[in-house]
């Protein structure tokens, strides 16, 4: 092989190795840049849960409230019938 055919065929092997590289850099920039939309949606997502969460906790408490207020009515009305009952039910605590 002659000093212009090892030349020319270094171009040409450049020039294919530089257009990996290209294609390469843009499938790991693109990946990335999914990446990065998909855990924003997921952060996002969390943060709804955890708002939901918080609210059902919220009107769970506000329920116990309630529901012990309510025994402690019914029970001032009628303590006898109502002992047993509330033998059988005990609220769990609220957290």
């Amino acid at each position: 092989m002659s000093l212009s055919e090892i030349l020319g065929l270094s171009g040409v092997v450049s020039v294919v190795l530089s257009a990996l590289v290209v294609v390469y850099a843009s499938y790991k920039t693109n990946s990335s840049k999914v990446w990065r939309e998909e855990a924003e949606a997921q952060k996002a997502r969390a943060d709804r849960l955890e708002t939901d969460l918080t609210e059902i906790k919220d009107r769970l408490k506000r329920i116990q409230h309630d529901n012990e207020r309510l025994f402690q009515l019914v029970t001032a009305l009628e303590p006898t019938h109502l002992a047993a009952i509330r033998n059988f039910y005990n609220p769990p605590e609220a957290r």
